[in-house]
């Protein structure tokens, strides 16, 4: 009777260890954002962002190279945006809005230019525009950021 009791406590403390380690190490990332099915849409890969822009699906996160074809005026309304237009390997062209009060500008940024790009694509009727290029000062969504010629802007 006493190896019983034993043997219970034993198990009882392996089944509280186990749900303990599955609930600390195995939670999801809480600064990943659902699209609208509940899940992370990420488009690392390139044939998703076209689809994405083809479907015109919006809330998605993406990384994305793309060459310079444009540097616009910084849209100062709200939260100042630096924005510049790229082309990516499709030939689709999108618009980079980054927020310049939450990230440093990116220096000397010109036409032609090849960048690297993570944030948040949004569908418009020009292609879409990629924001959330920074860091996210309350931790709810994807750090997003900016490469150019070797530096890293978020």
């Amino acid at each position: 009777m006493k190896n019983n009791a034993v043997a219970t406590k034993i198990i009882f403390l392996l089944v509280v260890l186990m749900g303990l380690y599955f609930g600390l190490f195995n939670e999801k990332d809480p600064r990943e954002t659902p699209s609208r099915e509940g899940q992370l849409q990420s488009a690392n890969d390139k044939s998703l962002l076209e689809k994405a822009i083809r479907e015109k699906i919006s809330d998605l996160q993406v990384m994305v190279a793309g060459r310079v074809i444009r540097v616009l005026p910084d849209d100062r309304q709200g939260s100042r945006h630096q924005r510049f237009i790229i082309r990516i390997s499709s030939g689709e062209t999108l618009l980079v809005a980054h927020n310049i009060d939450l990230a440093p500008r990116v220096k000397g940024i010109a036409v032609n230019d090849e960048v690297e790009i993570f944030g948040e694509y949004e569908w418009n009727e020009k292609g879409g525009v990629i924001h959330w290029t920074h860091e996210d000062p309350q931790g709810r969504h994807p750090d997003g950021w900016v490469q150019h010629k070797g530096q890293r802007y978020q």
